[in-house]
């Protein structure tokens, strides 16, 4: 519906004298715009306190038509592919231009309305539609859409159904490809599955029909504006000082580390603030899906896979960037996640002087590990033994760090293990720090407390050794957190 108009814009002069986009020719083979851009509020139209008001169908029908009209005359008055998104100026001037254009349609909308009508059509126009309302609400950790018409979002580990909407599969597939589109990726019936990210980081995954039955499905797990930081952390319980001090001395001194969890656990948001703790003057190469990553060191390189395109030729997967970075001179190697054949080649990469490095995997326990890695590394297509697959986990991997969502929402790192070694065919572990649950409170959330198991780690010397002062006294059998007063 939003086709790219090629006639660059003109300033022009309204009434009252005030500077507006003015016309351009009438373009018939235009269909629309397709920029996405910045959805912050203008003053032609109120900033979002949540999803917009619920209409009843009939009149959900009309006022979607109304929109249709307007943006469709919008497209034909202006080159809106000329146009800055992001400038305050040039969304006041747009939306006065949609007002005008509101007016003229003599539609019974109230004030209000009228504002709302605005706001949706500068979304439509610069944003992602519907879905802008629910992306500037940071309360939001993932927004998931079944369909036009069914859109939740999680809120505090609670998911909401909302009463955002979209006009109709069409529409949602307008918006799936303004997402994937941006980021040089396609979603068609030759390619129905897509992992994409927004431009502050979200990651998105989109699957339309026939694989959806009932239409297209999106889920995008919101980065938030502001990043949890380990004083975060702290606050919402999720750890204790203790961990932090320990895990920042680990990745100093160039331990291997693994961050396990399930989906929604939090793997991605613990991975980005481990690599805080990575010294300003090392080379880092971090290797994603989908860049999610933020770092803020200095000598950083971005690397992101790429799909094949419509000819099924020209993919790059995450083992053939981790190969790559291993002639790019890193000190320190960031894989988003490990879920298949990589694996093995991150082991290796771990094995052969790239120390310090770290990724997440898909694993419910420390234990479960093991068997995931050996599941991924019999992917890559060599017939190791298990046994070696094993040795090569134990050498390879220094600390194992879990990360959970537990029932009723709340999410916690729930241990940090030792990878000691091996003993005959098993890899032996021990817990440093865990989480113990105590039960249920009466909201429905799990509580407990974070102790310190009174193992103290193998590697200390290393850790003495890099200059990290850590002290013996936080490894003592003890309480370090308590969720609530007992």
């Amino acid at each position: 519906m939003f086709g790219r108009v090629k006639t660059p814009i003109q300033p022009k002069t309204l009434k009252g004298g005030k500077p507006v986009l003015g016309p351009r020719s009438p373009d018939p083979a235009a269909s629309g715009g397709d920029s996405a851009g910045s959805a912050d509020a203008v003053s032609a139209s109120p900033k979002p306190s949540g999803p917009p008001r619920p209409f009843n169908d009939d009149k959900f029908d009309k006022y979607n038509a109304l929109k249709t009209r307007i943006h469709r005359k919008l497209v034909e008055k202006l080159d809106l592919s000329a146009i800055k998104a992001d400038d305050p100026t040039i969304r006041d001037q747009v939306g006065a231009i949609i007002l005008e254009l509101s007016e003229k349609e003599n539609a019974l909308l109230n004030f209000n309305e009228r504002q709302q009508l605005v706001k949706e059509v500068l979304d439509e126009t610069f944003g992602l539609g519907p879905l802008e309302v629910l992306l500037s609400d940071g309360s939001i950790s993932d927004i998931l859409i079944n369909g036009a018409r069914n859109v939740y979002v999680e809120r505090k580990g609670k998911l909401e159904l909302t009463n955002v909407q979209f006009r109709d599969n069409d529409h949602l597939m307008h918006v799936i490809d303004k997402i994937v589109s941006a980021v040089g990726r396609r979603c068609d019936e030759v390619s129905p599955m897509v992992d994409a990210r927004l431009k502050d980081g979200s990651r998105v995954n989109a699957i339309i029909p026939p694989l959806a039955i009932d239409g297209a499905s999106m889920s995008i797990r919101r980065f938030g504006r502001d990043p949890i930081t380990w004083e975060d952390y702290i606050n919402f319980k999720s750890c204790c000082k203790e961990m932090v001090t320990f895990l920042e001395a680990c990745v100093i001194a160039h331990l291997n580390i693994l961050i396990i969890g399930g989906t929604g656990s939090g793997k991605t948001t613990l991975l980005n603030n481990m690599s805080s703790f990575i010294p300003p003057g090392d080379r880092i190469v971090t290797i994603e899906d989908a860049a999610e990553l933020r770092l803020r060191q200095p000598h950083v390189v971005r690397l992101e896979t790429r799909p094949p395109n419509i000819e099924g030729k020209g993919q790059i997967a995450i083992r053939d960037l981790l190969i790559n970075a291993l002639r790019m001179r890193p000190d320190r190697i960031v894989v988003g996640e490990c879920r298949g054949a990589e694996t093995l080649d991150m082991l290796q990469a771990m094995n052969t002087g790239h120390s310090g490095s770290l990724t997440t995997l898909h694993a419910n326990s420390t234990r479960d590990t093991v068997q995931r890695v050996e599941t991924m590394v019999m992917m890559s297509g060599f017939e190791l033994p298990v046994r070696a697959i094993r040795q090569q986990f134990a050498s390879a991997i220094d600390l194992i760090v879990q990360a959970q969502r537990l029932t009723g929402g709340p999410r916690k790192i729930v241990s940090v293990t030792e990878v000691s070694g091996m003993e005959g065919d098993v890899v032996t572990m021990q817990d440093i720090f865990a989480f113990e649950q105590l039960g249920i409170d009466s909201n429905g959330r799990a509580h407990g407390h974070i102790v310190a198991t009174g193992i103290r780690p193998s590697f200390m010397d290393r850790l003495k050794q890099s200059g990290c002062s850590v002290d013996p006294a936080i490894f003592e059998r003890q309480v370090l957190l308590r969720d609530r007063e007992e």
